[in-house]
């Protein structure tokens, strides 16, 4: 499944979080980096599974995509834990 947002954050810390959110924040199914470049993000997990992360600047923002096959429910989390641009102060 595919999953879309827009962050007030650049793209350096949205990869940041990724990696630390997939190593430290799903305990039981934990996903580490395997390919990484400046706008994206592939961790490998559980069984192999993978999560795939693309991040671009748009106007007024980063828009981030994630796309998995098993970590559907741990990819949407992440993606609620970036701040949208109207919640960072001015």
């Amino acid at each position: 499944m595919t999953y879309e947002t827009i962050t007030a954050l650049d793209e350096s810390q949205v990869l940041a979080r990724a990696k630390r959110f997939f190593a430290e924040r799903v305990p039981l199914s934990a996903a580490y980096p395997e390919k990484e470049g400046p706008g994206f993000l592939v961790l490998r997990g559980q069984g192999g599974e993978e999560i795939a992360l693309a991040v671009m600047p748009i106007a007024g923002g980063t828009k981030v995509r994630g796309s998995t096959l098993l970590f559907d429910q741990a990819v949407d989390r992440f993606l609620s834990t970036l701040p949208a641009p109207a919640d960072l102060p001015a």
